[in-house]
Formats: structure tokens, sequence, C-alpha cells
């Protein structure tokens, strides 16, 4: 049977595989942490921030691509449980509903590796988004979730070349809205998956979620 649907499917000329979307979503700093950080140099004042540029670049998504577009969304779940104690809020519940509410996969993950992993599930990615913190080296899951100014968990430059290239189209959209990412970490991914990572030169600013604006950047974007 299998083999029957595969064979009409070519003789349709329809395509084997939906097109899929991935936005892989860091964790935000404990308050615990940040509030005994001189003012200037504190972050995440507001818990949402990686989560609201999420739902916004899905909304996104939606208008380009249309309702039935395949999102999967893979988040930094532990940073969003020690949040939670922080400020005695139900977080995941709350990012559980904005998944269902945009009819995205959910997946939680806890490790770089993981995260990785669920990135390789795909088979062909056309557009990939990554919020949170980072630097020109790696995407960093987390920052300052346990250890104060201390990323514990992230996907360095070194481990891009685990990811699969084939779970990529050969045409996808690829942003990184995290700090600096084009200073290093663009020009790694595209010697590895053999395409463009748009990325900050400079810093990201995510203060223009407020105006219903994506981030930002100090510098510029750099494709």
């Amino acid at each position: 049977m299998k083999h029957l649907v595969f064979v009409l499917l070519l003789t349709l000329g329809l395509p084997l595989f939906a097109k899929e979307h991935v936005i892989l979503c860091g964790g935000p700093a404990s308050r615990k942490w940040e509030n005994l950080r001189v003012e200037n140099y504190r972050h995440d004042r507001w818990w949402a921030n990686f989560i609201r540029a999420s739902t916004m670049r899905m909304d996104e998504i939606r208008r380009s691509y249309g309702p039935s577009a395949k999102i999967t969304w893979i988040v930094y779940e532990n940073g969003y449980l020690i949040r939670s104690r922080d400020d005695s809020k139900p977080y995941t519940t709350w990012i559980a509903e904005q998944a269902a509410k945009r009819n995205a996969k959910l997946v939680w993950i806890n490790t770089g590796p993981k995260a990785i992993s669920a990135i390789n599930a795909h088979s062909d990615i056309i557009t990939f988004d990554f919020f949170g913190h980072s630097n020109r080296h790696c995407f960093m899951l987390d920052y300052g979730s346990e250890v104060m100014a201390v990323s514990q968990c992230w996907i360095h430059e070194r481990d891009l070349r685990k990811i699969r290239r084939r779970s990529f189209s050969k045409n996808a959209l690829c942003q990184s809205w995290g700090c600096y990412t084009s200073q290093s970490m663009s020009a790694v991914w595209k010697r590895n998956l053999g395409i463009t990572l748009i990325g900050a030169e400079g810093k990201t600013d995510y203060s223009a979620l407020s105006f219903g604006k994506m981030p930002t950047v100090s510098g510029r974007w750099v494709r």
C-alpha cells in the first residue's frame, strides 16, 4: 500500500514530504541571578522576549505559507521552569497554549544535542529561525539560568557538522535573531550546511516587540 501511494505521488507530481518550518527558542535568564547584577548589564527583564518573537514569526509564516504549514517549535524547557519558579507563574503551560493556538508542534529540549536531534528529525526545512542569547560562536540555549552570566546549554559552531544537510531545503531561509552570529557562526553554518544563515553584526534588541515588530540590530543584518 505504501508503495502504491509513493508511485501515485510521483505520477501526479506531488511533493513526497511537506515543507517544514522550524523555530529554535532559547530560555530567559533567572531573575534571582540577574537582580544581583549592575542594572545596565541585566538581561530578560521580561520573561517572554524569545517566546513572543517566536509567536510573531509563526504568525508571519501562517500569512505567507497558509494555515496548513507545518511548524515545529523547539524550546529550551529548563530556562522557563526556573523562571517560572522565580516569578511564580506557569510559563511552560502558557507556552504550550501558544503552540496549540497556532497549530505548532511543541518540542521541549534541555540539551544542545537534543536540539540538534530535533532539527535532524525533519526532512525539508524551508525556514529556520533562532531566538535566544548568542555570541559570535554559538547559540546559547540558556544564559544565567543556573549560574549567573554563564551558559550551560548551547549549540556551538563546532557542533554544526552534526546537523544533517539533507534536513534543509537547498533554498531554505535561515536567520539567527541572537547577537553577533554573522561574525563567525554564519560562515561555519554555510560551510557545513551549504545555505546562508542571516545573522547580526552587533547586538540584537528585542524591545521592538512592544511595538509589534521583530527584533532589531545595533549594527546590521548580514546575509
